[in-house]
């Protein structure tokens, strides 16, 4: 394949390529702190949610206005 300057892609026949270029990969090296972080993030959301939850019940009655 070959491009042109005004970035598109010509395929060996002479057609014009309409689909888009990949991305290369990105290899992460350092996985080692991943869950943990993950675990304490999903931990920080699900707290937040319970205090929203609560303070949306305390202020109006119920648990999600309008439905329940």
């Amino acid at each position: 394949m070959t491009t042109s300057s005004s970035s598109q892609v010509i395929t060996e026949y002479g057609k014009q390529n309409i689909f888009g270029r990949e991305t290369q990969p990105q290899l992460v090296e350092d996985y080692t702190s991943y869950p943990e972080e993950a675990e304490k993030t999903n931990g920080r959301w699900a707290m937040i949610g319970m205090v929203s939850l609560l303070v949306s019940y305390f202020s109006t009655g119920q648990i999600i206005p309008g439905i329940f």
